[in-house]
C-alpha cells in the first residue's frame, strides 16, 4: 500500500459538458442532468446539475425541505414566486443567481413563451427532496405536470 495521499489520484474532478448523466429525477417540461453526485464524484453534502426549462412551463407550488438550492441562469429569463400563497415574485436573467432557502414554498417559470431557459442548479444534499404543496399556484402550470419520483408529496 503506497503512503501517496488518496487526493492525489482522488481530488479534483472535472466532469466535462458531454458527459453529464441525464438518469436523474425527471419533470415534464423540464430536462436535468446531473453532474456533481455521490455515484459520480462521492460527493457527500451536495448536489450539482443543470436543467432546462421548456418555453412556457410552470412548476407547482413546492419547497424542498431543509435543502437549500442555488440557481444560477445561463440563458433566458427565470421566474420565482414564493411564499405562503406565491405571492412574491422576482425575475432572474443570464448571470443571475437565485437562492431559494430551507422550506420556502415556491413556483418555478421559465417567464419566456418561445425561448428555453438553461440553469445550472446546486443543492445543499444529495438527496433529493421536493415536497408539493396544495397551494393554488397565482401562475397555474399549463403545460407541466408536476408530477415524477422526485416531487411526490
Amino acid at each position: 500500500m503506497s503512503n501517496e495521499p488518496r487526493w492525489k489520484h482522488d481530488g479534483v474532478r472535472v466532469v466535462p459538458h458531454d458527459r453529464l448523466d441525464p438518469n436523474t429525477a425527471q419533470t415534464p417540461g423540464m430536462d436535468r442532468q446531473a453532474a456533481v453526485t455521490f455515484a459520480r464524484v462521492g460527493a457527500q453534502k451536495l448536489w450539482a446539475g443543470t436543467v432546462h426549462i421548456h418555453p412556457d412551463a410552470k412548476t407547482g407550488a413546492h419547497h424542498h425541505g431543509p435543502l437549500e438550492s442555488v440557481i444560477y441562469v445561463v440563458r433566458g429569463r427565470a421566474r420565482m414566486r414564493w411564499g405562503d400563497r406565491l405571492e412574491f415574485t422576482a425575475e432572474a436573467g443570464p448571470g443571475d443567481f437565485i437562492y431559494v432557502p430551507p422550506y420556502v414554498p415556491h413556483q418555478e417559470i421559465n417567464a419566456s413563451p418561445t425561448e428555453v431557459l438553461e440553469c445550472v442548479l446546486v443543492r445543499s444534499d444529495g438527496e433529493a427532496v421536493a415536497i408539493n404543496l396544495d397551494i393554488e399556484p397565482v401562475e397555474k402550470p399549463e403545460q407541466v405536470a408536476w408530477i415524477d419520483p422526485i416531487h411526490r408529496g
